[in-house]
């Protein structure tokens, strides 16, 4: 049969399978037939595959679950299937169309081989048309996910609605969203129930892993696929003994995991457990869907929340900034947070910052910072810590005593007394009753150059003022 010809008077990236149906339903592994020139690539790969020849097992070149069940379908069925997916950046049209004039008569057993034509188109940006192709009950779901996502301000109200209408979707157990950010490695389990951490680190430990790692474990697993919708765990026995256990462990007998990627970028998955398998075409076709509008309400979060955190927190030191500090401080004043009944503020200034910036350069002055932030931390432990300016540090200790105050700014002296390179000017203030913060913070930065013109009268030659008169 020449199956080159028929392949190459198509315009697509065209493939040919065939596969065999036995007499008691089951079938046999797919055969690559042939694709046409547009679609060589294909046979490249897998570097390590052998020279091509039409019958090659499929799974030579590639190894996607989700693919291999659409064209079973397709086949075993004579029915035409069309798909759109939004697959590693990528939205794919994929065209499964049966061939039957390729068919040969059953065997003796009564076992049968059956063609398949594979058609793909591929396109880097969403086609609001080809997400119209799916049927209306498909379309209904994705419609109900996007309004739950869109109905509440709030990220986990909104990500825990979602997962609520996916459960009831797939018929599952068991339901949630998880969230992952790649840059800062932070992974959220959420279910119907909202944020669920101890979940997570259940999961996790159960893994022998972090959460991120229990991301890039799942990722492993898909093999390049965008899913894995598995009517039992023997996949998951094979590709990943470890997750295998946990699952058993948790009474999980099948399971759905869908990545959500934006663009390129992996922001999360979609994972329900013992869902009603007979829906699973449904749920396939809903969730690639579904994972494209998640993936757009995850990276618009992770990109918030990104740039509030910048605000908020100084990237070198990583404690707060003066932007947060003065939120902190406007809040007080303006009736929005009441003000603790006792309240501890500290000024820290570093001593010699500039010196070392003129003389060793700012990646030097940069370390010092750093290290100079870590005492902080140690000595202050959990209290608020805000780098004010360059070399200055404000520190609030809500419902301190005066006594554990001081007792805080000792123990600063004494961790700078034994480092070769820093050392703080340090003032306090302590208000309790009726106090106004700002006269108590201007009493700590007053007292806090008083000290500093004390280091300055010991140490003459760090006195930068000084030299700079001279």
């Amino acid at each position: 049969m020449d199956y080159q010809f028929f392949l190459e008077c198509i315009d697509g990236l065209a493939s040919l399978y065939s596969f065999d149906i036995f007499p008691d339903g089951s079938f046999s592994e797919i055969r690559l037939m042939g694709v046409n020139k547009l679609n060589v690539g294909m046979l490249h790969f897998n570097p390590d595959a052998p020279e091509f020849y039409p019958g090659i097992p499929y799974r030579t070149y590639w190894k996607d679950l989700n693919f291999e069940r659409v064209l079973y379908k397709s086949g075993s069925e004579k029915k035409s299937l069309y798909s759109y997916v939004n697959a590693r950046g990528f939205w794919l049209k994929g065209f499964y169309i049966p061939v039957s004039s390729f068919d040969a008569p059953p065997a003796e057993d009564g076992t049968r081989t059956v063609y398949c034509l594979y058609i793909l188109e591929y396109a880097n940006d969403l086609e609001t048309d080809s997400m119209s192709q799916n049927s209306a009950d498909v379309a209904s779901a994705v419609t109900n996910i996007s309004i739950k996502l869109h109905e509440m301000q709030d990220f986990y109200q909104a990500m825990s609605a979602a997962a609520a209408e996916i459960k009831t979707i797939c018929g599952a157990e068991k339901c949630s969203i998880y969230t992952v950010d790649e840059g800062s490695q932070q992974c959220c389990l959420i279910n119907e129930d909202g944020i669920q951490n101890e979940q997570l680190e259940e999961m996790a430990s159960d893994m022998g892993c972090s959460p991120f790692e229990v991301a890039m474990r799942w990722e492993k697993a898909l093999e390049m696929s965008d899913c894995l919708l598995l009517e039992d765990l023997k996949v998951i026995e094979e590709r990943d003994p470890v997750w295998f256990r946990s699952l058993c462990k948790n009474g999980v007998t099948n399971i759905v995991l869908y990545e959500i990627r934006c663009k390129r970028t992996l922001v999360g998955f979609i994972w329900a457990a013992n869902v009603d398998a007979s829906k699973m075409m449904k749920i396939k076709q809903t969730l690639e869907l579904t994972s494209f509008l998640l993936a757009a309400v995850i990276q618009n979060h992770q990109l918030v929340s990104g740039l509030e955190f910048r605000s908020t927190v100084d990237g070198l030191t990583q404690v707060g900034t003066r932007n947060a500090m003065n939120d902190r401080v406007d809040r007080w004043i303006g009736g929005t947070e009441k003000l603790p009944s006792a309240m501890g503020v500290a000024f820290a200034d570093l001593n010699g910052l500039k010196t070392v910036n003129d003389e060793e350069g700012h990646n030097a002055g940069d370390k010092l910072l750093f290290r100079a932030a870590a005492l902080l931390k140690i000595a202050f432990g959990d209290n608020e810590i805000y780098r004010a300016g360059g070399d200055e540090f404000v520190i609030f200790c809500p419902d301190a005593s005066e006594e554990a105050l001081l007792q805080q700014v000792q123990q600063l002296k004494s961790l700078t007394d034994n480092t070769r390179d820093v050392s703080f000017a340090v003032g306090t203030a302590y208000a309790t009753g009726d106090y106004d913060i700002c006269k108590a913070m201007q009493s700590a930065d007053e007292s806090m150059y008083k000290d500093k013109e004390e280091y300055y009268r010991r140490h003459p030659e760090k006195d930068r003022r000084r030299r700079s008169r001279g």
